[in-house]
């Protein structure tokens, strides 16, 4: 019989050597209020949702951190949900504050730095201008954000809180994040039988587009897709007019572009906006769309020396109203 002193094993716990790598990652989908986390033996994956029409997540694979331990067997699975030869396990499933953890993970923070990330974009809460586009190494150097402390995650289990330890210079601070019961909740399904195009470029490109289309005051953003010219461009539409962006077929220009036909898709220009903290940082973005209308937008970020982590967002093409697109051809 286990003595009652002996102490508490976490079911998960794990100790990084970078603070910023964390909060950086996760700051690319902190456009609601909480997460969804997911914890297993691969890593944790954090899901933030926007009216069931955006779909944002970031997996902080166990490769980032200096010690990762995960034990599956403190869950007790439940009879319909064990198969044989699953390696991982039940992961640990929860919900919190994506704000507080963010807030918590910069304490050690400089006040200037403080000062930077809190100037918040009105249109999606968005990064300034100090970080070059596509700078990865700059995202994640000390002198931006002024972190180098570590920082040590554990959760002893259902129900429990986070638990948060940052350690710098001596100084060390504890706390504890609730933890909610997630709510019921499903994917934005992408049919990968059903690809109607996928292309790969620069991530520092797609955000040079997406920010010049910005001066329309756009509420809404086209995306056409096409085997032929123009081949790819992005057309806002606002009160202040229309404008838009092409790009040609050049290898150079666009890495990888498989358009079997043409494709004319409309968005939400806000919840585009909304990935704009991914295309800053990421070195890459690939572009899919299936025959539904789901776009996926999949960002390769460079977190350290032949190290990557992927962000991952998916959106739902916009439906009109009824009557709103035969008053838009009268006005045309």
């Amino acid at each position: 019989m286990a003595s009652t002193h002996d102490p508490i094993v976490p079911m998960f716990s794990a100790v990084s050597s970078s603070t910023r790598q964390l909060f950086q990652l996760l700051r690319c989908i902190n456009f609601a209020p909480r997460a969804h986390v997911q914890i297993t033996n691969a890593g944790l994956r954090f899901i933030v949702e926007e009216s069931r029409i955006m779909q944002g997540q970031a997996f902080l694979d166990k490769s980032l951190f200096t010690s990762y331990t995960y034990n599956a067997a403190v869950i007790e699975p439940h009879e319909d949900d064990t198969e044989p030869g699953e390696d991982d396990g039940d992961p640990l499933v929860l919900e919190i504050s994506l704000s507080s953890l963010l807030e918590t993970l910069q304490i050690f923070a400089s006040n200037d730095a403080k000062d930077r990330w809190s100037s918040r974009d009105p249109t999606y809460g968005g990064v300034t201008g100090s970080i070059a586009r596509g700078g990865t190494i700059a995202a994640f150097d000390n002198r931006v954000l002024g972190m180098t402390g570590v920082c040590r995650l554990s959760c002893a289990g259902v129900g429990e809180p986070l638990c948060i330890v940052l350690e710098e210079t001596g100084v060390t601070t504890t706390c504890e994040l609730v933890t909610y019961e997630p709510e019921p909740r499903a994917d934005i399904p992408l049919q990968t039988d059903a690809i109607s195009q996928k292309i790969i470029m620069k991530a520092s490109w797609l955000h040079d587009a997406i920010t010049e289309l910005s001066s329309t005051s756009p509420t809404r953003l086209t995306i056409v897709a096409s085997p032929t010219a123009p081949y790819f461009a992005l057309s806002s539409t606002g009160p202040l007019g229309s404008a838009t962006v092409e790009f040609s077929k050049d290898p150079q220009l666009l890495e990888t572009f498989y358009v079997p036909r043409r494709v004319v898709n409309t968005y939400k220009y806000s919840l585009i906006k909304g990935a704009s903290r991914a295309m800053n940082m990421a070195s890459k973005v690939s572009i899919r769309g299936d025959d539904q209308g789901v776009l996926s937008l999949q960002f390769i970020i460079e977190v350290g020396e032949d190290c990557f982590s992927f962000v991952d967002f998916r959106f739902v093409a916009y439906i009109p109203e009824e009557g709103e697109g035969d008053e838009e051809e009268e006005e045309d």
